[in-house]
């Protein structure tokens, strides 16, 4: 199950567009931390501090534990506000995680058993059609990724979500199909070099039958030269 990233924040006093100008000028980011059957709380996290986690990757993923002057909420982000233009972080919007309470997310898929799938060791490709799952999952357990196993995949083999065992406490919110998740496919260069096989042999079948058609031609013309010169 995914670890809490801590998070310190400050507590918002002053709220509205001006204070939340003013708040940024000073490199802090106006948040608003809602759910669980609480009142909304105003915050402030440093920018520096978000940029950090965000520039990590999957920041929308992860869950955070913020000590806002000294209580802990644990959340995770639903909604992250960028600058049209520079992209720096506006403002973020986070979702109390409570026991018993579901939450639809999207959880990395990470691979697995890569050095033990016989058709990536005969030059196969990863072909990774999700990188993530859409998943119900408990608010207080949400697992950091779902890992998929490609040990003894050969080329062409697939794996669909029928195939992999989702953490506990987690369903599928896709329930109508069952999709693939990645598959070993043939390199590009095999495939090319296969095609420029059959053209070559279909050249040369061409040529073949060219200079039987030419032979045959000519012999006919002799022949209708000759009668006419009789």
């Amino acid at each position: 199950m995914s670890s809490f990233v801590k998070i310190d924040a400050s507590a918002r006093e002053r709220l509205g567009k001006g204070a939340s100008r003013a708040s940024r000028r000073e490199n802090l980011i106006p948040c608003v931390i809602y759910g669980g059957k609480k009142e909304p709380s105003s915050i402030t996290i440093p920018l520096n501090m978000i940029v950090r986690l965000i520039n990590r990757g999957g920041f929308l993923s992860h869950t955070y534990a913020i000590n806002v002057d000294g209580t802990v909420e644990k959340v995770v982000p639903r909604d992250l506000q960028l600058h049209p233009v520079t992209d720096t972080p506006m403002h973020i919007d986070f979702l109390r995680l409570t026991k018993g309470s579901v939450i639809t997310m999207n959880i990395p898929v990470h691979i697995t058993g890569e050095e033990e799938s016989e058709g990536l060791k005969l030059g196969g490709v990863l072909n990774m059609t999700r990188h993530d799952i859409e998943l119900n999952c408990q608010g207080d357990s949400i697992p950091e990724a779902v890992e998929v196993s490609v040990a003894g995949l050969e080329m062409g083999d697939a794996v669909k979500l029928s195939d992999i065992t989702l953490p506990e406490g987690c369903a599928p919110t896709i329930t109508d199909r069952d999709f693939t998740i990645c598959s070993i496919a043939a390199p590009s260069a095999v495939k090319s070099a296969g095609e420029e096989d059959e053209e070559d042999e279909g050249l040369e079948g061409e040529e073949g039958e060219g200079v039987e058609g030419e032979g045959g031609e000519g012999e006919a013309a002799d022949g209708e030269a000759s009668t006419e010169d009789k």
